[in-house]
């Protein structure tokens, strides 16, 4: 394994970042793993040398959190492992049971220490950005949480660049905790953040930790053209049908399996190698099987060439914003 700053921080993460988002109970959604299943993802991920784990409140309605958080202090020190969970999306039906408000946020981070059995995470992060909370007053309880010890570093999650800027910017000119990451929709098929978004984290010292980097299977071939669906998770994942259905998509992740087929190795392999050669530090994986972290783990050392990379790129053509203004129960 190797392990990377993320961004300008002295943090140093694995550069595969296991997504918990299906770990946790099969009651939330169907493709999602219940504990004993759970452990044994988490379990793998560590004997690999991933240290990175991100998960959320929103999670298997929290049950991600206590999953996640009992294997890790079953299996791992908590003085090895980089914890990453986020707040924004409804946990209950009261009106401040959701956003990025002073008081959810508190009472967010209370709960997520609670289910994850730590006393601190090292990154919180905003799930979303909330057009009904002033800026200042989420920038300001997060560097509260950070002062409070209740989470070492915070990040963000899929927002416009011109909201992000001007947190980074009103987070330096009051001297409070700065964002150091962003968790963005990119893949070789989705490509839009490459306009404003990556750029300016470039700029800003900002680590990439792109959700989605396999287009939610697409780019492996479990969903293809014609609408066959090989797992489970492909069959009944509404979003990715929301997400990856134009024609371009499905011709892109044939040119992936392409380029696979020439190197001999899986499509993954292919498609995290090209994020790692935009400058990506940990895309976030999700899987409901070991044997594809041992795929991932691969892909770290898996140099494409200039000619690889322009044959994967060439047929992109532009898309609408997707990932940002998701519904709150995605």
């Amino acid at each position: 394994m190797h392990y990377i700053a993320l961004g300008r921080s002295g943090l140093k993460v694995s550069r595969i970042c296991l997504g918990c988002m299906g770990l946790g109970t099969s009651t939330w959604r169907e493709w999602a793993l219940d504990e004993e299943p759970s452990r044994a993802i988490i379990r793998r991920a560590l004997d690999l040398g991933i240290n990175f784990f991100d998960t959320a409140d929103m999670y298997s309605a929290g049950a991600s959190e206590e999953v996640v958080g009992r294997a890790l202090g079953d299996f791992g020190r908590r003085d090895q492992v980089v914890i990453a969970t986020k707040a924004f999306y409804p946990t209950g039906t009261g009106p401040n049971d959701r956003g990025l408000s002073r008081k959810h946020l508190f009472d967010a981070i209370d709960a997520s220490l609670r289910r994850l059995g730590t006393d601190y995470v090292d990154l919180y992060q905003v799930h979303r950005w909330d057009p009904a909370t002033p800026i200042d007053e989420t920038l300001r309880a997060l560097d509260d949480i950070v002062r409070a010890g209740k989470a070492r570093y915070i990040g963000a999650s899929s927002c416009w660049a011109w909201e992000f800027a001007q947190a980074l910017a009103l987070a330096d000119s009051r001297g409070w905790s700065r964002f150091i990451s962003m968790q963005n929709h990119y893949n070789l098929v989705y490509r839009e953040e490459e306009r404003e978004m990556i750029p300016l984290c470039r700029k800003e010292g900002i680590g990439l930790i792109p959700w989605s980097p396999l287009a939610r299977g697409v780019l492996v071939g479990t969903r293809t053209r014609d609408g066959a669906s090989a797992t489970l998770r492909a069959k009944t994942d509404k979003l990715a049908h929301r997400l990856y259905t134009a024609d371009g998509d499905f011709a892109i992740a044939e040119r992936c399996r392409t380029v696979a087929e020439r190197r001999g190795v899986p499509p993954a392999q292919v498609a995290l190698a090209w994020l790692y050669a935009k400058g990506v530090t940990a895309p976030i994986l999700g899987t409901t099987k070991p044997e594809n972290l041992d795929t991932a783990v691969g892909a770290i050392d898996l140099t494409l060439e200039a000619e690889e990379v322009r044959f994967l790129e060439e047929l992109y053509t532009p898309h609408p914003e997707m990932g940002i203004d998701l519904a709150p129960r995605v």
